[in-house]
């Protein structure tokens, strides 16, 4: 007998667990839920497993609500904690807490929602491999066994770029090291040269464990536009005389424009420059959608580093420890696109390319993959994406990224008709809506999904 339910939750890292706690909120009957997740534990994935404290969200406290109908949810669970006892819930909310402890508070979150709920969740250890259309809803299949569901909820997560480079294929663990590997990054000597490959947010990470390691060796930082992520200001007020519906009808090079010229106005008024990029934060899914086709390519041709580094900021304490090892000369910047990767007997040797066509040559002790996530599905290695893809069920969003949704999460078909009961959420909705990542987007959209789902669910009983 396959188990049957009425939802199914396909990933249980922290989209996942939003949703399931959006569903197990709404529901108003005895619904049967499962969440499928073969890691150990719910609401970690890549950005919350990590057990390192020094490890900071990059949201303040006071806006890392899981609830969109509470808002301070997360503050409030954070201020209760006994090593908070006696602090100025007014700092906290300012703050940046590690995100080790947004794992536990999501969790804590899934714990609640189950005990007042008249549903039930359930938990299968499966990595989902396949889904077949059936005549009620979907056949979800994995080595692990098989179930049956009308509904089904995509959360799969994230995955990471390989190391673009050749020979990497020949490099392995300790010399090569991921990220998102935190034991791996922890173990690398202190003495040693090490190279970071990518300067996004992953590399704030590998460095910030080594500087709690008290890493001595120099550390090497290559992109192909060394630009390092920016900091967060610590007056968080937003400049609500900056005209973002102006922006809409514009050209990425026109919004551009607008953009520096904004700063500059603020910095007159005496506002830093992240208040305009605040005033813009609720509205990257809309200024997303309204760029037409070509715009949104010159977007990601010419545009997308300089908006990631302004838009996705880290915490200044953060940002203070990066200028100090840049300051003394540890860590030194390369502008160059990475060409070749020879392992030796007690190095590895890296081959890049300048601008100016020059070769830039390095002999490191360890190379840290910190390139991000990859966006394009089919690059991403997983047999459930590619099985969609392959059956018609689904197709490549646009520009290739992500998966192809409609403004509701429904997926599209080969054809682009959309499943109504199969809705996706996170970072695989990211060529039809940009800004779909962060913790504020994802609470949105599973409680958008849950609503959704419970209601159809009620509607059939």
């Amino acid at each position: 007998m396959h188990p049957r339910f009425d939802i199914a939750i396909v990933g249980g890292a922290a989209a996942g667990t939003l949703a399931a706690i959006q569903h197990l909120r709404q529901a108003a009957t005895p619904l049967r839920i499962a969440v499928f997740e073969p890691a150990p534990r719910l609401a970690e994935g890549i950005a919350y497993s990590t057990q390192r404290p020094e490890h900071l969200l990059n949201v303040p406290t006071g806006r890392m609500s899981a609830l969109p109908d509470r808002p301070s949810d997360f503050l409030d669970w954070f201020a209760a904690r006994p090593e908070h006892a006696g602090a100025s819930r007014e700092a906290l909310a300012h703050g940046y807490a590690p995100r080790r402890d947004y794992a536990r508070y999501l969790a804590d979150r899934l714990h609640d929602a189950r005990q007042a709920s008249p549903a039930s969740l359930e938990v299968l250890p499966w990595r989902i491999e396949a889904l077949a259309r059936e005549a009620d809803g979907w056949r979800l299949s994995s080595a692990q066994g098989t179930a049956l569901a009308e509904r089904v909820v995509l959360a799969v997560g994230n995955a990471q770029r390989p190391l673009p480079v050749r020979g990497s294929g020949a490099l392995a663990r300790p010399r090569l090291v991921d990220a998102w590997d935190y034991a791996g990054v922890a173990a690398i000597d202190p003495a040693a040269e090490v190279c970071i490959v990518g300067t996004g947010l992953s590399m704030v990470d590998v460095l910030l464990t080594l500087d709690a390691n008290g890493h001595r060796g120099r550390i090497h930082l290559l992109s192909r536009h060394a630009m390092l992520p920016r900091a967060h200001s610590t007056n968080p007020a937003a400049d609500e005389a900056f005209d973002v519906d102006a922006l809409h009808p514009l050209g990425v090079r026109e919004r551009l424009r607008r953009l520096r010229q904004g700063m500059r106005d603020a910095a007159a008024r005496g506002l830093p420059w992240q208040a305009v990029m605040e005033r813009l934060r609720p509205h990257g899914q809309a200024l997303w959608r309204s760029l037409d086709a070509a715009e949104q390519r010159r977007f990601l041709r010419h545009a997308v580093r300089y908006w990631d580094i302004h838009r996705h900021r880290i915490a200044p304490e953060v940002g203070a420890i990066l200028a100090d090892w840049y300051a003394d000369g540890r860590l030194v910047l390369h502008r160059a696109r990475l060409d070749m990767a020879v392992a030796g007997q007690r190095c590895v040797q890296l081959t890049a390319r300048t601008r100016d066509g020059r070769s830039l040559v390095l002999d490191v002790d360890h190379v840290v993959n910190a390139t991000g996530l990859e966006l394009r599905v089919q690059a991403m290695r997983n047999p459930l994406l590619e099985q969609l893809l392959g059956e018609g069920h689904a197709r490549p969003g646009p520009h290739g990224i992500g998966l192809d949704i409609d403004a509701e999460g429904r997926l599209l078909d080969a054809d682009g008709r959309p499943h109504e009961d199969l809705r996706v959420i996170g970072s695989l909705r990211i060529g039809e809506a940009w800004e779909t990542i962060a913790v504020p987007e994802l609470r949105v959209q599973a409680q958008a999904i849950a609503r959704a789902f419970t209601t159809a669910q009620a509607a059939a009983a």
